[in-house]
C-alpha cells in the first residue's frame, strides 16, 4: 500500500503531492476530533500520554526528517556546512516566538485570565483553535518543503522521506484534534461545532505545505534554510506548550513514555521510508 501511495505521489507535480499529504494530516486531525461524538469527556492520563507522544513525534521528526537532511545537502565542510541549519533553526525558533507573543489564544485547560498574545475581545473557542494552528504551522511547512526538496532534485530529499514525514505528523495530529474539541464539548460546545473547530485547527496545514513546496522549489538555495526554520519552529513548540501540558498533572512518567513512544515511531518511519 505504501509502495503504492510513494509510486503515485513520484509521478505527479511535488507542489500537488505536498498538498495531498497536508490533506492527510488535516484529516486526521478532523478523525481525532471526532471522537466528541461519542464521548464528552476523556480522560486526562490518556491525553497526557497522548500529547507527550506528540511531542516525541514533532522531535524526532525535526532531526530525522529536517535538520539532518538539511546539514546534509548543506555545502562547505565544517562549521561551514552547519550554518544554515543553525540560522534556519533559530529563525524558524524566533518566528513562532513572534507569534506567540502577538496572536491572541488560549493553551488546552487553560483559564481565560491565562490567555497569550495582544488583547483581543474573542471566544474561548477561537483562542482554542488559534493555539492548535500555531502547531500546525510549521507541521504543513515542514511537509511542503521536503516535498520542494525533491522537485529541486537535492540530495537527501526523497519522496519515501516526504511520506514518513506527512505519516508521523498525521499520526500526532489525531490527539491534537482532540485536544482542540474534547474542551470545548466540557463547556456545553455543541458535538458538531466542538468538531468543526478542531479539525479546523488543521485548516493551515496543506496552505503551509504549498507555501513551503512553492519557496524552495522556485528558490532551492533556500531548502537547507527552509528545512531547519521548520525544525526550529516544531521544537519551540514542543518546549514551550506541548511539553509544559503534559506536566500539569501527575501524569508525567505516562507523559514521558508517551514522548519516547512517538520519538521511536516517526524515527522508524523516517529511517523504513527515507
Amino acid at each position: 500500500m505504501l509502495d503504492t501511495i510513494i509510486t503515485y505521489l513520484e509521478s505527479i507535480d511535488p507542489i500537488l503531492a505536498a498538498f495531498y499529504a497536508s490533506l492527510f494530516t488535516w484529516i486526521l486531525t478532523a478523525l481525532g476530533a471526532a471522537l466528541v461524538f461519542p464521548f464528552k469527556n476523556m480522560n486526562r492520563t490518556l491525553l497526557d500520554g497522548a500529547l507527550g507522544f506528540t511531542g516525541g513525534v514533532m522531535v524526532a521528526a525535526s532531526f530525522w526528517s529536517l535538520l539532518a537532511p538539511g546539514i546534509e545537502m548543506s555545502p562547505g565542510e565544517g562549521f561551514v556546512k552547519v550554518i544554515p541549519a543553525a540560522i534556519g533553526f533559530g529563525s524558524g525558533a524566533l518566528f513562532i516566538f513572534a507569534l506567540d507573543k502577538v496572536l491572541p489564544h488560549l493553551h488546552i485547560n487553560h483559564d481565560m485570565s491565562e490567555r497569550e498574545g495582544i488583547d483581543a475581545p474573542w471566544r474561548r473557542t477561537t483562542l482554542l483553535v488559534l493555539a492548535i494552528t500555531l502547531h500546525n504551522i510549521p507541521e504543513g511547512l515542514a511537509v511542503g518543503v521536503l516535498f520542494g526538496g525533491v522537485a529541486a532534485g537535492m540530495p537527501g530529499a526523497s519522496i519515501g522521506a516526504a511520506v514518513a514525514l506527512a505519516i508521523g505528523i498525521g499520526i500526532q495530529n489525531f490527539p491534537e484534534g482532540l485536544a482542540v474539541s474534547m474542551p470545548l464539548r466540557r463547556h456545553g460546545v455543541s458535538p458538531f461545532k466542538s468538531w468543526w473547530y478542531g479539525q479546523l485547527s488543521a485548516a493551515v496545514e496543506p496552505i503551509a505545505a504549498v507555501v513551503g513546496a512553492v519557496a524552495v522549489t522556485f528558490f532551492t538555495p533556500v531548502l537547507p534554510y527552509a528545512l531547519a526554520f521548520a525544525a526550529g519552529a516544531m521544537i519551540f513548540v514542543v518546549i514551550e506548550e506541548v511539553v509544559p501540558e503534559t506536566q500539569l498533572e501527575s501524569n508525567t512518567d505516562i507523559a514521558t513514555l508517551g514522548f519516547v513512544l512517538g520519538f521511536i515511531v516517526m524515527m522508524t518511519l523516517d529511517v523504513g521510508l527515507g
